[in-house]
């Protein structure tokens, strides 16, 4: 096996967003050696999404991959519409949510530009010896390993396809992910019905994609667990909860408090866009002029149990209404589960579970800093922290921020700053405001006594 002589500051393990943005901000500090590998030809984002009318549900700014870091970078999204002659088009569109397929198109230009991200490699192991850590990489195209050795680790492997358990892919043909989805698109508009489960954005793109089928004799449902198909929150000072403050205060709450706020902020990023929820109704309601019945059926309150295949090769879904506490079925050709994504962790860092804090539930003890090592600060992680860190962890918003912290924590230094105090609003109780009461006085006791 070969080796590679130099010693890098860093070794990132997959190159989505998150890791090409740190990729991106690491290119001028030159004090700091870095490379990237990932295990896909190229970079592609989510194509089994690329709608042609799909957009980021953040603005161009906070999508980008360096903005927030460095204005000045010329990664940034505004110099590679520049450089693809695309500045003025985009300034006359008046709309900053960009095009899910020229978000991709703008990482790919990123990472064709940068020499430390590898493609078609992939990392089968890791292991660790006396303050370093050793890679095994095999190229994928030939099968040749090469080792690489690094003072620093940043796990960017991103998140996988959520499938419920009770879901047997491999007797269920017919039932995909929403990460499938372009590439069976066809296949389920010359069917006879088709069903989705989940009512967020990816949800709400496929439904709204599917909408001209209808004209087809398409029979589209649309099923959802949650109680409404809601928007989206987006006013201002509900954006302030993507603060480092509040990402500071969240952190430092009891992990089961934790666990009990983000259960009631699925508005917050689960949502639906709220032009996108308007849309659907307009081309439902033109659909439906004349009193035309439209073979659609969308109905909330639904807890899917069983799916199961039919002798005709169909599915069989079984529900339950929630609030109702009554059962019913539906019969679909397809089924297209709208259900996330979550994180699982690469294989390849089985060799240094030891050097990693795990929380008692087994989660990953992720520290301030994104940092999950027993020194807390050699392994870093990328979209791994959302039960530490909260809602924002999947935001794209939120990962030149991150980086940020990662490059400075690893440089020893402040290469980039990093905003402290971002918000108007303040989050917990005034600092040492208890402690400055009388033994055994709360503030509501005292105010009464005055």
């Amino acid at each position: 096996m070969k080796k590679e002589s130099t010693i890098y500051n860093l070794i990132g393990i997959g190159i989505g967003p998150f890791n090409l943005g740190l990729a991106a901000l690491l290119q001028p500090v030159k004090e700091l050696s870095s490379i990237f590998f990932d295990g896909v030809s190229e970079f592609n984002w989510h194509p089994g999404l690329m709608l042609d009318s799909a957009t980021l549900q953040n603005p161009f700014m906070g999508t980008d991959l360096v903005t927030m870091a460095d204005p000045k970078s010329r990664f940034s999204f505004l110099n590679y519409l520049k450089e693809n002659d695309r500045l003025y088009k985009f300034f006359i569109r008046e709309n900053f949510f960009i095009l899910r397929k020229e978000y991709n198109s703008y990482c790919k230009w990123v990472a064709s530009q940068l020499d430390n991200c590898k493609f078609g490699q992939q990392v089968t192991s890791v292991s660790y010896d006396n303050g370093l850590y050793i890679l095994k990489v095999k190229d994928v195209s030939t099968g040749q390993e090469k080792e690489y050795i690094t003072r620093k680790l940043v796990l960017g492997t991103g998140t996988q396809p959520n499938i419920p358990d009770f879901v047997n892919r491999q007797s269920l043909p017919k039932v995909i992910h929403t990460s499938q989805y372009q590439f069976r698109k066809s296949e389920i508009l010359d069917s006879a019905s088709v069903s989705i489960i989940g009512s967020g954005q990816s949800a709400a793109e496929i439904f709204s994609d599917l909408l001209p089928g209808l004209q087809s004799g398409l029979k589209i449902n649309w099923f959802t667990r949650s109680e409404r198909y809601f928007p989206l929150e987006y006013s201002k000072l509900t954006l302030e909860l993507t603060s480092p403050e509040y990402v500071d205060y969240f952190y430092h709450l009891p992990s089961e408090k934790r666990r009990q706020i983000l259960s009631v902020q699925n508005n917050l990023y689960k949502g639906i866009n709220f032009d996108l929820i308007s849309s659907i109704f307009d081309k439902l309601y033109e659909m439906s002029v004349d009193n035309t019945e439209l073979p659609v059926l969308l109905r909330t309150n639904c807890k899917l149990n069983v799916i199961s295949p039919t002798r005709k090769g169909s599915n069989h879904l079984e529900f339950t209404e929630v609030h109702q506490q009554k059962n019913f079925t539906e019969e679909s050709d397809y089924v297209i589960l709208a259900t996330g994504y979550k994180y699982n962790e690469p294989s390849c860092i089985e060799g240094i579970q030891s050097r990693i804090m795990r929380t008692p539930e087994n989660l990953l003890d992720v520290s301030r800093n994104y940092t999950v090592d027993i020194n807390k600060n050699e392994i870093f992680v990328q979209n791994a922290e959302l039960h530490t860190h909260g809602f924002v962890s999947p935001d794209l918003g939120m990962g030149a921020y991150r980086n940020s912290i990662i490059i400075n924590t690893i440089a020893g230094k402040e290469i980039y700053k990093v905003e402290k105090r971002i918000a108007f609003q303040e989050f917990g109780v005034p600092v040492n405001s208890e402690e400055k009461l009388p033994q055994g006085e709360s503030v509501k006791n005292l105010a009464e006594s005055l």
